[in-house]
């Protein structure tokens, strides 16, 4: 597997309550090397939905971009979503907005719990093969 897949970046990522449209939390200039420390407030735990966004480049045509995350609590896969983008033309700059589900309030660990133990895992992929891996260390304040 590739770490990064040459002229693919990523500019930006934002969380937005899906209701509101109030962002969360961003960063900018993804650095593909490294884990990612997000602070976020403990209030995103209680949204219906979150919608992330995703700025992303890409050099070469990627004939089907998807993405597959993986939530892993001290390690431990929790969750898993899997995304489709499908074609990527060459040479352009592009806006991806996924839209997360909460579970039931009754099922959701409390921030306490998670803050610092959660890890997100995003891998991309084209087709099958995997070009990018990145991972965000989930405190929540």
């Amino acid at each position: 597997m590739s770490e990064t897949f040459e002229g693919f970046s990523i500019s930006s990522i934002r969380m937005k309550d899906f209701e509101t449209g109030e962002v969360l939390w961003k960063y900018d200039n993804w650095d593909f090397n490294s884990v990612v420390e997000a602070h976020i407030p403990k209030s995103i735990l209680k949204c219906k939905a979150v919608s992330r966004e995703i700025n992303f480049s890409s050099v070469k045509e990627i004939s089907s971009l998807s993405l597959l995350q993986k939530v892993k609590l001290r390690e431990n896969v929790i969750e898993e979503w899997s995304f489709e983008f499908g074609f990527v033309i060459p040479n352009s700059h592009n806006t991806w907005e996924q839209v997360i589900y909460a579970a039931k309030p009754e099922e959701m660990l409390p921030a306490e719990i998670l803050s610092g133990n959660i890890t997100i895992e995003t891998i991309f992929f084209q087709n099958q093969d995997p070009i990018h891996t990145s991972s965000v260390r989930v405190f929540y304040d």
